[in-house]
């Protein structure tokens, strides 16, 4: 087998989707590995170092789509690379489907074979794949939020950390998980009062156990969401349904109950976001302003610091990789329940159900 790693050209993109350690264990095992010129360079990572483990660099991305058996990136296909794509490829990255109808149209309509990184699954529910760049974006989100909180930047003048004599702000976390997690982390460790609502009570019983009672945490309703939003000062989205659209947490008309100034930080834009007035943003131009309340809602959080991100993501994605470069995609799925979970798209089929169900078309499993 071709795997092909070509640059990513989405909007402020800077992470890649291998590493040399990868390569080197693909070659060994007797796997072409082609990547285009100056994909790692944002991550750290020279050409040079490619090829001294062995991969080819090829000038242009045409070239890596054209060779390759299988494309291994880190965000969804955009613009030319959807044309460049053939039947039966096997394209392996962060999809988001639900989010982009278009493209996913596009795919279907090229039997592009797509195995998504965030439904990848396993047997207990959790998604391997997601939590690395879950940790980054759920840290990255109270980073953002804080400075989008300096009057300068149109936000309420508020240090979260507060002083002594002077009240910390406070900090709302709609959802517990990953993202809701590392979020709080980073808000306690700086000083602000943190809540965090999630409908999962055993969920909010564990993080009761690691805070130590430190951290306000409510059950999560329109109630207690609209009481939350009506004192906080930053407001971390934080909701996944796996493969699904996002539920609108705070809708349209609960905006005007939150303080002018305040900041929304909605992690989970890349299944549409949980609050309505939600629209992706990039790190060049990241927030928006909606009745006196700034959102930030970047849709490649982690791509910011893309040394990081990189390794962390690749340590999580590569053995998968692996499996599929060396097994080939049937062998694979059949070895792997886990990775079987992530394939999106087949022969022009939509082959897994939540995925089916947010783009309103039929759901058709296949047997490897």
């Amino acid at each position: 087998m071709i795997v092909g790693v070509p640059k990513e050209i989405k909007k402020d993109e800077y992470r890649v989707a291998i590493v040399p350690a990868g390569v080197r264990s693909l070659i060994l095992s007797k796997v072409q590995v082609l990547i285009q010129t100056g994909a790692g360079e944002h991550s750290g990572i020279s050409d040079d170092e490619f090829t001294k483990e062995g991969a080819e660099i090829v000038a242009t991305a045409e070239e890596v789509f054209d060779r390759a058996d299988m494309i291994i990136k880190v965000k969804e296909p955009i613009g030319k690379e959807l044309v460049l794509l053939k039947p039966n490829q096997i394209l392996y990255t962060y999809l988001h489907l639900a989010a982009v109808p278009d493209v996913a149209d596009a795919l279907i309509k090229r039997e592009v074979t797509c195995v998504a990184y965030e439904t990848v699954q396993l047997d207990n529910g959790s998604l391997p794949l997601l939590i690395p760049m879950s940790e980054v974006a759920g840290r990255m989100s109270v980073h953002e939020g804080a400075k989008y909180l300096e009057k300068e930047r149109g936000g309420k003048g508020i240090l979260l950390s507060g002083v002594p004599g002077v009240d910390s702000g406070r900090v709302v976390i709609l959802g517990g998980g990953i993202v809701g997690t590392n979020a709080a982390k980073i808000a306690h460790g700086m000083g602000a009062q943190v809540t965090i609502l999630d409908t999962n009570l055993p969920r909010l019983r564990y993080l009761d156990d690691i805070f130590q009672g430190r951290i306000k945490l409510l059950m999560s309703n329109t109630h207690n969401i609209m009481y939350s939003i009506k004192i906080a000062d930053l407001i971390v989205g934080a909701v996944l349904i796996p493969g699904g659209s996002t539920p609108k947490l705070v809708t349209r008309d609960m905006l005007s109950a939150i303080p002018n100034g305040s900041v929304l930080v909605d992690v989970a834009v890349d299944q549409g976001g949980c609050f309505e007035t939600t629209k992706p943003t990039s790190h060049s131009d990241p927030t928006f302003v909606v009745d006196g309340v700034t959102h930030y809602c970047v849709a490649n959080m982690p791509g910011a610091v893309p040394r990081t991100s990189t390794f962390a993501l690749t340590n999580a994605t590569f053995p998968y990789a692996y499996k599929l470069a060396t097994q080939g995609l049937c062998d694979a799925l059949r070895a792997s329940p886990p990775l079987s979970r992530g394939l999106n798209l087949h022969q022009g089929k939509v082959t897994h159900e939540k995925v089916a169900q947010a783009l309103n078309l039929n759901f058709e499993p296949v047997q490897f």
